[in-house]
């Protein structure tokens, strides 16, 4: 049976020892809405406009979604950006 080195204090102490390891760096700082959600999935097939939806400001703050640059004077409209792409990815659900 393997016992704890007692020259190694980080092994006695779990505390110390996830305090000395660096956090993990997330896309996302927060759960995403059910709503915010299914925002993603339409974005994943085509550009929708821009105010179509609520949580749009919120996903654009979060890095997920971005503007599509329009020339034209109708609406314009929002796009998955790689971020949002990967958290689908993440999910199974982006191509």
């Amino acid at each position: 049976m393997n016992k704890p080195d007692p020259t190694n204090q980080d092994a006695l102490n779990p505390k110390r020892a996830s305090a000395a390891k660096p956090a993990k760096r997330t896309i996302l700082r927060r759960l995403l809405s059910h709503h915010e959600l299914a925002t993603l999935l339409l974005l994943l097939h085509a550009p929708i406009d821009a105010h179509a939806k609520p949580e749009i400001p919120m996903l654009q703050e979060a890095g997920l979604v971005e503007y599509v640059p329009n020339d034209s004077a109708s609406a314009s409209k929002i796009r998955l950006t790689s971020a949002g792409n990967a958290v689908l990815q993440g999910l199974g659900l982006a191509r």
